[in-house]
């Protein structure tokens, strides 16, 4: 992709980054038609979830997310991985223990694992894009 012209390069990584923003948004409009379709604003419990799930990362990790793929010997990288595991699990578990309390119906806990796994490929995809080297914003 080096051979490339600038205006060629800069015109894939504005499709990249108007991808991500179409997941992100799909994401958000599933996790909220769960609610609204259902008449039942109990699974946006897994929106505090989605918040805290970025935190370790910002706080413990900075930049260097090359070390959440690799085993590490520093215990803050290892505390990183732990508590966003355990938002991850969090996320997917808030919805099921909804489903069988019968607080939500099986819609709205296929929406809402359907907004889960769109939001995770997102951030896998912002993870691939952000480690390319030719990437850059300005």
């Amino acid at each position: 992709m080096a051979n490339l012209p600038g205006h060629v390069l800069a015109c894939l990584h504005t499709g990249k980054l108007a991808f991500l923003a179409i997941l992100v948004s799909g994401g958000i409009v599933l996790q909220i038609l769960a609610c609204a379709l259902f008449k039942n604003w109990w699974p946006m419990l897994t929106v505090i979830m989605y918040v805290l799930l970025p935190m370790p990362l910002l706080f413990f990790a900075g930049s260097d997310t090359s070390s959440l793929f690799t085993e590490s010997a520093n215990s803050w990288v290892d505390a990183t991985k732990f508590l966003t595991g355990a938002s991850a699990v969090g996320s997917i578990a808030i919805p099921a223990i909804l489903k069988h309390a019968g607080v939500i119906c099986w819609g709205a806990l296929a929406m809402e694992l359907s907004s889960f796994f769109i939001f995770v490929v997102a951030i896998m995809c912002y993870l691939q894009m952000n480690s390319e080297d030719d990437y850059t914003m300005f």
